[in-house]
């Protein structure tokens, strides 16, 4: 039986700025990949953490049924959110350690609510490193910010 992987990434142009999305699906049986799927958009004005949550989100809505799925992200900003810091958000209104509200609230439950929907496994790995499916997932996320860069 294949096992599904999704490589995400996202791209700003200024912090805030003009931003991307992107994702690589991968279906693998061992090493081999079965199936694969690309995914992309962007934001006019955006940041790049929005970004990186938006990426996740959409590979988990795009599943057509619960799946076990394997994400690969180079954001600790998403994997430590989605992995700890949700727990306590959610305990206390969505509000962060300093009481503030928690910034992207918005995205934060869209991925929570994804997320109960699957068995996910998050993974992280550093970006810009010659991993070849996470280079993919940067230049998916650089195409789906393109449209929205001024010319």
């Amino acid at each position: 039986m294949a096992e599904l992987f999704a490589y995400t990434d996202g791209a700003c142009s200024g912090n805030p700025g003009p931003g991307g999305w992107g994702a690589l699906l991968q279906a693998r049986d061992g090493e081999t990949v079965v199936k694969e799927r690309e995914l992309r958009g962007g934001e006019a004005q955006t940041t790049n953490n929005r970004m990186e949550l938006l990426a996740a989100i959409n590979v988990l809505e795009t599943l057509g049924k619960p799946s076990k799925i394997t994400i690969v992200t180079d954001s600790n900003y998403v994997k430590n959110g989605i992995t700890g810091w949700i727990h306590g958000w959610k305990k206390n209104g969505w509000k962060n350690a300093a009481k503030k509200p928690v910034k992207n609230v918005e995205l934060w439950q869209r991925l929570d609510d994804a997320s109960t929907l699957h068995d996910v496994t998050w993974r992280w790995v550093k970006g810009h490193a010659g991993h070849t499916e996470n280079e993919r997932a940067d230049a998916l996320a650089r195409a789906g910010m393109e449209p929205f860069k001024r010319k």
